[in-house]
């Protein structure tokens, strides 16, 4: 049980490129694989973001510029003055009981968004590079769901927060969650250190801060725990790296987001933080 546990606290880091990306997910499906072996836990898809959609047996990549798949370019409200996001394209496949649907968002408008664009769509060719391969590997009989969707949980004059949201399906479902905060200025990804002014001081204070809400809660609900406190130190969650994702709230807060397994048990989904003021001060306008 020690050995299961010490896996399921094993830290694995954000997901730049397409390689780094399809081993992360393989590292959460061997974990999850791993938590189900040793009996704990019902398996809850906390935000599955729809079941996929069954297409032709064939793959099928429906891309913006074909006229035939105008009905995939699925319009968000123009945000701001600046930046819109649209489906760029949509990826789709569907054998006996293998199944992939893949929403590759991108941002238009005025400001340059290529290079965010580009990191985007890295992210979503990982997904979809992992699912041809598991279909390659089980020749399309295995009983396997991916599904991707996106949401624009943030929008200001600056900033515009685009939340992936994908759960794989086998026997179980694992949850992966990956936010791209884009300044749309410039058109690039800003991550956390950068948002946070690179000040290593206050990433502490926020990972101090995380660790008291992890605290509380775990004295509130018996049922929640996290990876904290335990009697293996060595495998705690120490604190943030500055690679984590995040983005603000309605109220300009920031919300840090964990992936199944970085800092909890996989039966408690991904799991956020939402981080009050006092602690970062006013980080964006709202």
């Amino acid at each position: 049980m020690e050995e299961w546990k010490k896996n399921l606290q094993k830290q694995y880091e954000d997901i730049p490129v397409p390689e780094e990306a399809k081993e992360r997910i393989k590292e959460g499906i061997r974990m999850a694989k791993m938590e189900k072996k040793h009996g704990n836990g019902i398996w809850w898809l906390k935000r599955a973001g729809g079941t996929a959609v069954a297409a032709a047996a064939a793959f099928t990549i429906l891309v913006n510029v074909s006229p035939t798949v105008a009905q995939a370019m699925e319009k968000v409200p123009v945000i701001g003055t600046i930046a819109q996001v649209v489906t760029f394209r949509t990826y789709k496949d569907h054998r006996d009981k293998m199944e992939a649907e893949i929403q590759i968002p991108s941002i238009g408008g005025e400001g340059q968004s290529a290079e965010a664009n580009q990191d985007i769509e890295q992210y979503a060719n990982s997904l979809i590079q992992m699912y041809e391969e598991e279909v390659r590997e089980h020749n399309g009989q295995g009983n396997y769901s991916l599904t991707s969707t996106y949401e624009v949980v943030f929008e200001n004059q600056q900033y515009v927060s685009i939340r992936i949201n994908t759960t794989l399906i086998m026997a179980s479902g694992t949850e992966y969650v990956k936010v791209f905060n884009v300044d749309k200025n410039t058109g690039k990804v800003v991550g956390l250190m950068e948002v946070l002014g690179n000040d290593q001081a206050l990433l502490d204070r926020i990972s101090e801060e995380i660790k008291t809400q992890m605290r509380a809660q775990m004295a509130e609900d018996s049922n929640k725990i996290y990876f904290l406190d335990s009697d293996m130190p060595d495998t705690d969650f120490k604190g943030l790296t500055g690679e984590e994702s995040y983005y603000f709230n309605k109220d300009g807060q920031l919300v840090i987001v964990f992936d199944e397994y970085t800092v909890a048990p996989g039966y408690m989904g991904s799991v956020e933080f939402t981080i009050p003021e006092e602690i970062t001060g006013q980080l964006v306008s709202k």
